[in-house]
């Protein structure tokens, strides 16, 4: 069908659209709750293929727009929620100038004639913070939907297009797009009470059985800087309790990075003089941008939320006060945050060898355990999830803030705070290997079985809220 052939087509559809979506409405909400999920409440959205707007009304958007090549279809999701705007536009040719936190296009790609094409226009719409939100079919799920709309199901689509998620994946890739998030939802998209919600929570996020789900569904961002890298200030935040011996060593070997860094140092009513050292060493170095906080709680995460909240600087960084984590490799996170790499670093302790000591057997055990249940988790590579070394854009930081009613205030190290929120916002995340090494001061505040069982539970805490949503 030629251009103008399409839009006739549903033009003639738009007076038919709200009684089938009422018809499948069970398979829409399901839709809606994940997207709920992924786009945060008050976000700046624009929907491609927005039709009546419904969906795009279901995220409350704190800015929402709608655009679409039937003005047929405008017109009624102007008059059904006139708080948003609706425009008719061209998803080949966009006409609109206007960035957005989130883009959607839920199933519109199996419309157009030109993907790529389509694709290169999204960059007109997206700062490097975007997210693309792509909600496609499942190629396998062909003859059912077409025998669906056969006997009166399902409204006719004119899909030319059935694209698996690797192909989608290489056209946003064509277009200087990276794919952070793909897989699959939607494995009944009928209502049966009980069966609906065992297939579509449980079954549908387990092995095999995803892949047979009714969506395929990717989060992409924009490849571009978020700043020129000779401009980024840099914030390292050192939590330390008992740490005096390591104070001045932390301040002479951590280097400076981009155009200005601070170290904040972020004392945990320690019992061995560990904050006078801070004073003194403060007042020693008067050519660094030293600041000494006293923490007002007690546990790691604390502390860390403490330093952030005080940190002036674009990049946020984490240095343990025990040095395992050598402060000379800190560069190699600034550079991956700058240069876009990544946008969220975590260092990644059991790539190199470890000296002697450094990590106890039952540790590490641990520390592998719980890299696969993140990989799986996250939908993205963790392979060390404990490492104290982490670092992310303070815009980024304060976006997972904003978000933290999700999961509660539930983890006293920070560590999985800040990576269940980087996940939820859908941030790239990277690893950094790193040379784990022994402690020359002090001895390790971790205590195996207490603390191992309480990072199990924040595991299965996580399961619920991220993947048996």
């Amino acid at each position: 069908m030629t251009k103008q052939e399409k839009i006739r087509y549903f033009d003639s559809l738009a007076s038919e659209r709200d009684r089938w979506r009422e018809k499948n409405r069970f398979y829409h909400e399901e839709i809606e709750r994940y997207l709920r999920y992924l786009i945060p409440l008050g976000s700046s959205i624009i929907e491609i293929g927005c039709a009546t707007g419904d969906t795009l009304a279901s995220l409350n958007p704190g800015r929402g727009v709608g655009i679409d090549i039937s003005p047929g279809m405008i017109e009624i999701a102007k008059r059904k929620h006139p708080h948003l705007e609706f425009r008719v536009d061209d998803f080949e040719a966009l006409s609109i100038d206007e960035k957005f936190d989130y883009v959607l296009i839920d199933g519109t790609i199996g419309h157009v004639d030109d993907i790529q094409l389509a694709f290169s226009q999204l960059h007109r719409v997206c700062k490097p913070q975007t997210r693309v939100i792509i909600v496609y079919y499942n190629y396998l799920w062909e003859p059912v939907l077409k025998f669906a709309e056969a006997v009166g199901l399902r409204m006719k689509h004119l899909l030319e297009h059935w694209l698996p998620l690797d192909d989608i994946a290489n056209l946003l890739y064509l277009n200087n797009f990276e794919v952070i998030k793909k897989g699959y939802r939607c494995l009944l998209p009928v209502y049966i009470p009980f069966v609906s919600t065992f297939c579509n929570r449980f079954l549908a996020n387990m092995p095999f059985f995803w892949k047979l789900s009714l969506n395929e569904i990717i989060v992409a961002r924009p490849l571009s800087l978020r700043k020129p890298p000779q401009e980024v200030t840099c914030s390292v935040i050192i939590p330390c309790r008992n740490e005096r011996g390591n104070i001045e060593q932390a301040v002479l070997r951590t280097p400076n990075m981009g155009k200005h860094t601070e170290l904040i140092f972020v004392e945990g009513h320690s019992r061995d003089g560990t904050l006078e050292e801070c004073e003194r060493v403060k007042e020693k170095y008067k050519e660094r941008d030293i600041t000494v906080l006293v923490q007002d709680g007690k546990g790691k995460g604390d502390a860390v939320r403490k330093g952030f909240a005080h940190a002036k600087n674009d990049v946020l960084m984490i240095l343990d006060a025990d040095l395992t984590v050598a402060p000379e490799d800190l560069p190699k996170f600034f550079e991956a945050i700058v240069s876009g790499k990544g946008e969220f670093i975590n260092g990644s302790r059991l790539v190199y060898q470890m000296e002697k000591e450094a990590m106890r057997f039952l540790n590490l055990l641990g520390n592998k355990f719980f890299s696969r249940a993140f990989t799986y988790l996250l939908e993205q590579r963790i392979r060390d999830t404990l490492c104290g070394t982490k670092v992310l854009w303070r815009e980024d930081y304060e976006r997972i803030i904003a978000g933290r009613e999700y999961f509660g205030n539930f983890d006293p190290f920070g560590d999985f705070d800040l990576l269940f929120g980087a996940a939820k916002l859908n941030l790239k995340i990277v690893e950094i290997p790193i040379k784990y090494r022994e402690r020359t001061y002090g001895r390790t505040q971790i205590s195996r079985f207490r603390h191992g069982w309480l990072l199990l539970k924040m595991t299965l805490f996580a399961i619920k809220k991220i993947k048996f949503i």
